[in-house]
Order: C-alpha cells, then structure tokens, then sequence
C-alpha cells in the first residue's frame, strides 16, 4: 500500500508524488526506498480528499515532503494545507523551490496564508555548481529557485534555506552568505 502520510517526531509528512524537477546527486532516493521505516516510493499519487481523510483522524502539524517536489501537486497541496489551518495545525512545506517554473506562475501568493515555514534546498553557491549537483531539467533552476525564496521572505513566511554536507566549509559559508542576504536561515543537513 502507498505511503501517502507518514508520522515522525508526532508530525505528519504528507507524501504527494515522486515527480520531481531534478535529479540530485545525493538524493536519497537514489539510495532508500524511504525513510523511519515508510516506503515512500508511491504507485498511486494520493487526491487531496485521500489525505485530508487520513488527517481527519490525526489532527496534527504537517509537512510537505515525500520522494518529489510537493508543489508538482499544487492544487492538493493547497486543498490539504487550508483543511489543516481550519483546525489550527501548522504547516511546513519542504521544496526544491521550482514551484512557480512547474506552475506557470507565481504561486507565493496562494501559498502565503497556508503555509508557517517552507525549506529550500538551496544546494549551491552558484548556478554552475547547482546544475551540477541537481541537474535541475529547468536551464535556469538556479535563479528560479532563488526568486522564490526572496518572494516567500517578502510574504512573511518563516524561509530556511538548506545545502547538504557534500558542499566545502567555503562553499556552505557561500551558502549562508546567500541565506542571510535574502533574509532567511541556512540548514546544512547531512548526506546518507
């Protein structure tokens, strides 16, 4: 059976698709079928009702992020994510920040008033080193994400911008140095 929500640390991870728009170097897909015991590779991807349902019966915060980039779902994310506010759950949203490119749009507005904090795998100091490490299929990933980031500073969401360890001491206080410019805060998570 898919695993379309999972639970760690009391918090449900909502498990929206596995399309994503890039094909990192150091993902752990490439390594793990999932993560805390959950099989996170799906056959089915879930309908926005699929999940409220689940979380009708477990009324907690919340987090985007499964084995693709949530925003590939945008319409269920933002169903799913005003069903949690209604019940005054908080909401995370892990993103490779290539929502607005997938979408066609600008899409910071809509997610704004739905969501508390949103990561975003930065995972690079400089365009040529992201498409290296992502090989992101968007030309210009790089400063589609970085454009998202600043507008969700702008709208007052709770902004982290994460790397992973496999990026030098210089090129992670590279890193920072970006973060803190846009007025967020930098994660350095550790590779698998």
């Amino acid at each position: 059976m898919d695993t379309w929500v999972y639970k760690l640390d009391g918090v449900n991870y909502i498990n929206l698709t596995n399309k994503c728009t890039c094909a990192c170097t150091f993902c752990l897909r490439d390594h793990m079928d999932g993560v805390g015991g959950y099989g996170l590779w799906l056959e089915k991807e879930p309908t926005a009702e699929q999940v409220i349902t689940i979380l009708a019966g477990d009324q907690t915060d919340i987090v985007f992020c499964g084995y693709g980039e949530p925003t590939e779902k945008l319409e269920e994310l933002l169903l799913i994510a005003r069903f949690v506010k209604g019940y005054g759950g908080r909401v995370r949203l892990d993103t490779n920040g290539h929502g607005s490119a997938i979408n066609g749009r600008d899409i910071v507005p809509a997610l704004a008033p739905l969501t508390d904090e949103i990561s975003i795998s930065l995972n690079a100091p400089t365009a040529a080193r992201y498409a290296e490490l992502t090989r992101c299929r968007f030309p210009n990933g790089f400063s589609h994400m970085l454009d998202f980031a600043k507008k969700c500073v702008q709208c007052g969401i709770g902004t982290t911008l994460s790397v992973v360890d496999v990026l030098s001491d210089e090129e992670i206080e590279a890193c920072r140095a970006i973060a803190e410019g846009l007025g967020a805060r930098l994660r350095v998570r550790h590779c698998v």
